[in-house]
């Protein structure tokens, strides 16, 4: 098992992730907004100042995050334009020794309207195949996408793009409704589906999480104190001896909404979180 992370929750500049990798004593990082910027939309000249940078600092990328299929795009935007992401990012996965790409099944359309399911099948099939085609690994992850509706969706996608890998999100089943289950659909079961969906997982990332109320947005927390189950599902990996990554992603810093008087009291302060947490998920993973 080898550990990385969402470091543009630390800093935004290359500079600062890198210091908080080195920091934390980790060999990788997993690549996604630079200077606000994804790391498959950069300039050229920008993107190899990252090779460059990473290269003089002995760190290594775990994974493109990227906005291929993301929850934020409706599956009728643009095709094209997701073409254009994957001929970008394929060359720089292989420049940079990279396996993994996240990918998910595009934006969820409000329950109960056209979800365009067949379109969507299309869609990710295709984007699985130039993936392989190039010797690189799609995975899909569980996120407020198609897929993300809950663990079944999840796995008929697993049926209809043969050969699909996983990335698990411990965290975000716990802000999702479980759209498998009758009515009042009750939030997911992080642990439930991680089961249902363990045989095709090639890689993990770890987030946690409270809901205390029926809609909104949950409390982040930290790795083992939410309603993730990640402590559980740590363990089982070890015992079922994965050996893969597993990306820390916080959102407790950076991501969801910081208040502005707390970012000014402490200008380091999504520095300082996202150390914690990874000081923090290593104390978790040698407790289990």
């Amino acid at each position: 098992m080898k550990l990385t992370g969402f470091t543009d929750e630390a800093a935004s500049d290359l500079a600062g992730q890198i210091k908080v990798t080195k920091a934390l004593g980790w060999e990788y990082l997993s690549a996604r907004m630079i200077d606000g910027t994804n790391i498959h939309d950069l300039s050229e000249e920008a993107f190899e100042q990252v090779c460059v940078k990473l290269e003089e600092a002995d760190i290594k990328v775990a994974e493109f995050g990227t906005m291929i299929g993301s929850w934020a795009k409706t599956i009728d935007s643009d095709w094209a334009s997701t073409l254009a992401e994957i001929d970008r990012c394929i060359p720089r996965m292989q420049r940079l020794g990279v396996q993994y790409a996240r990918v998910m099944s595009y934006g969820q359309c409000d329950w109960g309207s056209d979800q365009q399911e067949q379109e969507r099948f299309r869609r990710l099939r295709e984007i699985h195949a130039r993936f392989a085609d190039a010797g690189l690994t799609a995975v899909h992850e569980n996120c407020m996408n198609w897929g993300g509706f809950s663990a079944d969706h999840t796995l008929q996608l697993l049926e209809e793009v043969p050969g699909l890998k996983l990335v698990f999100d411990t965290g975000n089943p716990v802000f999702q409704r479980d759209r498998s289950k009758p009515q009042p659909y009750p939030w997911q079961n992080a642990l439930e589906f991680y089961h249902k969906v363990k045989h095709a997982i090639a890689h993990v990332h770890i987030k946690d999480g409270i809901m205390h109320q029926d809609e909104g947005e949950p409390e982040y927390t930290f790795a083992g104190e939410g309603q993730g189950h990640t402590k559980a599902i740590v363990a089982d990996l070890l015992a079922s001896g994965y050996e893969g990554f597993i990306a820390i992603e916080p959102h407790i810093g950076k991501v969801f909404h910081v208040a502005e008087e707390a970012q000014k009291s402490n200008p380091n302060r999504e520095y300082d979180l996202y150390l914690e947490y990874g000081q923090r998920f290593e104390k978790l993973v040698a407790s289990v």
